[in-house]
């Protein structure tokens, strides 16, 4: 008997029938380069009509880039007509949502790309000399700059998603580790020990998170966060029965 991640590798692994499904990885406030890359996806559905169209967003709309803003809604008001618009949370969500309610997070947020989101809300840090205050000064600021239905988006963003043979989060898996009792520490923040891993998983895992600059795929994982703030290239997977492809903006 094997144990669990000693399995063979999933043979030709398929999302369902009639369906396309493209990922879309890390978009850090880039909204130019997923208006562009949006463009490229409605072009390829054109050419192949299909019954069942997703798009999966991976996470990670906010920070780093200066039109944090702008993407969330970009999400919110257009969404790709005649698509699932399937939203996942990325670590970037979870540490502004933390910073809105505890503000010892607001260092490690601002040193890590937060400033920019802050920015394209209006938002400044004040001018103290004393980091403690500056965050205190911005997390008040944000609450009130924060739309209450950008908010609502953050908060209700799903941690994984699920189509055929594939599963679709923001970082990875824990190896090892049963699908269903994954933590939601390891599918935002998980690094080293899912990059690593070469077990078999019981669904290749689609992920963001850890920057490659081009697409990483392996056996049990694809990889498509390409860095898209600083290369300007945002990564799209497309997925149709066994055939895999991918679009980028450059």
């Amino acid at each position: 008997m094997r144990l669990f991640g000693e399995r063979n590798a999933i043979e030709n692994p398929t999302v369902p029938k009639d369906t396309r499904v493209y990922a879309i990885g890390d978009i850090h406030g880039r909204a130019d380069l997923l208006r562009a890359l949006r463009c490229l996806i409605e072009e390829d559905a054109r050419r192949a009509p299909i019954a069942r169209k997703v798009v999966v967003y991976l996470g990670d709309y906010i920070d780093r880039g200066l039109e944090s803003r702008q993407v969330i809604e970009l999400l919110l008001d257009q969404p790709l007509a005649g698509f699932e618009n399937v939203h996942l949370r990325g670590n970037h969500e979870e540490f502004m949502l933390r910073f809105l309610d505890d503000i010892s997070v607001g260092t490690p947020w601002l040193a890590n790309g937060g400033l920019a989101t802050l920015l394209s809300y209006g938002v400044g840090v004040g001018e103290s000399a004393r980091m403690e205050e500056r965050a205190d000064h911005a997390q008040a600021s944000l609450r009130r700059a924060l739309p209450a239905r950008h908010r609502a988006f953050l908060e209700a963003l799903a941690l994984s998603h699920v189509e055929g043979d594939y599963l679709f989060v923001h970082a990875g898996i824990r190896p090892g580790v049963a699908l269903d009792r994954q933590a939601a520490q390891d599918m935002l923040w998980i690094r080293d020990e899912f990059l690593s891993s070469s077990a078999i998983h019981p669904k290749i895992v689609v992920h963001g998170h850890s920057i490659h600059w081009t697409p990483e795929v392996k056996p049990n994982r694809i990889g498509i966060d390409t860095g898209a703030y600083a290369t300007g290239a945002l990564t799209c997977l497309v997925l149709e029965r066994t055939k895999r492809d991918f679009l980028h903006t450059r």
